[in-house]
């Protein structure tokens, strides 16, 4: 992997860093209250806000995460794109002008507008924290993955260094500092994204991709074998020894390890064929050194990859100057060469394989290769909910994310929150376009790190050269930046407005009140940074669909029905979000992609098959608040009726 950093990549990641800390620097002299540390004092143009909405929606799980998954899953890692744009349609009729109307800093005042609950308070409280911080992780994991191709830093470093950041900036200028962060990221997103774009259709698609040597394209052998059978494989050349025959995955994969010249390499078996394909791998050894295909790291023996095998059945070809529709295409008409993963432990420790899989173009264009979703291609009916979920989880997310409802507090009054509404879709919906063609990109061109698909878009950036690479990775690092920001604005609200104020009765000036913010500030950043450690290596679109799932579950139908039914009672809205945010976050934590990704459970069976807990968890949430509703207005409603009428 070509992961040495560039003294020009450092300087431009070094410029744009200065230029995000001069920008809080400058408006940390306009804040001194609490109304401009959270909301900017109302005061944020409708135009900016919109972009700053734009730049504050589009993540690491955006740029890194969807680009990433596009190039590994093709067409399903694009359904993201799709659910996160979906969502805005629920922020814009139902949510954009309420929220302006009843809130002041937090998603606690709106919520708790015309009750003035403790109980509110505190229940939204520590879902805006839970939310915050479920969001929070994949956008460090993002840095992290940043930080190592960029200034050839470790993982941690680029966790630390982000959480650093973003600390000084939420200290020093609050929800101003973070709108104008966000505004210059959002608006730089979208132009080098169309940039890049350009770049990925003028040079085109070659079914042998080497970007002038900067990715080494790596052209894998086939074995032609005598005989396959279990224990009994035998090739036509007799320089390759077989060392060990075994499967995988209850015998569906199976796979040799074979020497030649003292090294060992693994090779996947196509038994109908009786050919060999070379693979890769990653070996975790006994006594703590990783290998990459029997090499060290630093050998750069783990290749990039990803490809066309031939397009339109020919080989050896390039095309190049397309256009929109035939850049799809060219695919669609084509072998891409994806690449399949398993885990297998031996006695010298645990191997990660890497193997090819041949997919006709146009199946890489249409669901399935991830998210199983048509019975004609095998998918189960769990499959099928499965997925389900976790689109309604992204659709319902979007509007109930703490720190995108606090974004509506900036901006004067209820219509320009609706313009800058329309102005967020119009840029959202332009960049997640282009996911699909940066995705796409990569997958084609040879430049996919198989350990680390949030690498993707960057890489691709690289291909082109170390100035759009170096521009490209300061933006994804800044996307990151103005996220974490508006995540930690939103958190230290809810624990100094909504827990400690409010709720905790502990009566602040707003200068007290800005300090208690600020404090928090450095606290959750502290969490994070650990957080964003502990998760390395996953896929952060993933990551993040567990935050919307969460949020949709305990804040959405809490919003839905304070706005919209006028008998809620604040009894209903605690048992709503208390319900919502258990059921979403104990389906989590008790899912079988939680026990094989983060416990490392392999092989354990989970209590929850479940992956994407909306499903379940929404619809609880909603019965709750009317259940609890229903019996506490029966309850109120009692002792009335009980009361004898005067006589005349």
């Amino acid at each position: 992997m070509n992961y040495a950093p560039s003294p020009w990549a450092v300087v431009i990641f070094l410029a744009f860093v200065s230029l995000v800390l001069g920008i809080s620097f400058h408006f940390a002299r306009k804040t001194r209250t609490a109304s401009g540390y959270f909301a900017a004092g109302g005061q944020i143009h409708w135009a900016v806000n919109g972009i700053a909405f734009a730049g504050d929606y589009l993540s690491a799980a955006s740029f890194l995460g969807i680009c990433g998954m596009i190039a590994v899953a093709g067409y399903d890692g694009f359904l993201y794109s799709i659910g996160y744009l979906a969502g805005w349609v629920v922020a814009l009729f139902v949510i954009a002008e309420p929220m302006k109307k009843l809130g002041r800093y937090t998603f606690a005042d709106a919520l708790d507008k015309k009750f003035n609950s403790r109980g509110i308070q505190l229940a939204a409280g520590i879902s805006t924290l839970i939310v915050s911080i479920f969001y929070l992780i994949p956008q460090m994991v993002g840095a992290g993955a940043l930080v190592t191709p960029l200034l050839g830093l470790p993982n941690w470093s680029g966790v630390v260094l982000v959480g650093v950041v973003v600390i000084v900036i939420v200290t020093t200028a609050g929800m101003t500092s973070t709108t104008y962060v966000q505004f210059l990221k959002g608006g730089l997103l979208v132009v080098f994204s169309l940039v890049l774009v350009f770049l990925v259709l003028s040079r085109g698609i070659t079914t042998k991709p080497d970007q002038g040597g900067e990715v080494p394209f790596h052209e894998y052998v086939t074995l032609k074998a005598t005989n396959v059978s279990d224990g009994a494989v035998t090739l036509e050349d007799a320089s390759y020894q077989v060392v060990e025959d075994f499967r995988l995955s209850g015998g569906a994969l199976h796979l040799v390890l074979l020497r030649k010249d003292g090294t060992d390499t693994f090779w996947k078996v196509d038994d109908t064929a009786g050919t060999l394909s070379e693979t890769q791998s990653i070996a975790h050894l006994s006594d703590g050194r990783v290998l990459y295909n029997g090499k060290p790291k630093e050998a750069g023996a783990f290749f990039q990859v990803g490809h066309l095998r031939d397009i339109g059945g020919e080989t050896e070809v390039r095309v190049a100057n397309l256009s929109l529709g035939s850049f799809i295409e060219t695919i669609r008409d084509g072998t891409v060469i994806r690449w399949g993963k398993a885990v297998t432990t031996r006695t010298d420790g645990t191997h990660t394989i890497y193997y090819q899989v041949p997919t006709p173009g146009r199946d890489v264009l249409k669901p399935g290769l991830k998210y199983k979703v048509d019975p004609a291609r095998g998918a189960s009916p769990l499959e099928r909910i499965d997925f389900l979920s976790l689109m309604l989880a992204l659709f319902l997310g979007t509007a109930s994310l703490p720190h995108i409802l606090i974004r509506y507090y900036t901006v004067p009054n209820p219509a320009s929150a609706r313009k800058s509404t329309i102005v967020a879709i119009a840029a959202i919906g332009l960049f997640y376009i282009l996911t699909l063609y940066m995705g796409l990109g990569a997958m084609v061109s040879g430049v996919i790190d198989l350990t680390n698909d949030n690498m993707s878009a960057p890489l691709l950036a690289r291909s082109f050269g170390v100035t759009i690479f170096a521009i490209i990775s300061a933006l994804a690092f800044a996307t990151v930046l103005g996220t974490v920001s508006g995540l930690i604005v939103a958190s230290s609200g809810a624990v100094a407005h909504d827990l400690m104020d409010r709720f905790g009765g502990i009566r602040m000036t707003d200068a007290g009140k800005v300090r208690a913010a600020k404090t928090a500030s450095v606290a959750v950043g502290a969490v994070a940074i650990l957080l964003g450690i502990l998760f390395e290596g996953m896929n952060v679109s993933f990551l993040v669909g567990w935050a919307f799932a969460v949020a949709a579950s305990a804040n959405l139908p809490a919003i839905v029905m304070v706005l919209f039914w006028n008998k809620t009672t604040k009894e209903g809205v605690v048992a709503g979000v208390l319900v919502g945010l258990v059921a979403s976050m104990s389906l989590i934590l008790l899912s079988q992609e939680t026990y094989n990704n983060v416990y490392h459970l392999v092989g354990v069976t989970a209590p929850v098959a479940l992956s994407n807990p909306a499903i379940v968890s929404v619809p609880l949430s909603f019965a709750a608040l009317v259940v609890t509703t229903l019996l506490t207005a029966r309850k109120k409603a009692a002792p009335a009726a009980s009361v004898p009428s005067t006589p005349a």
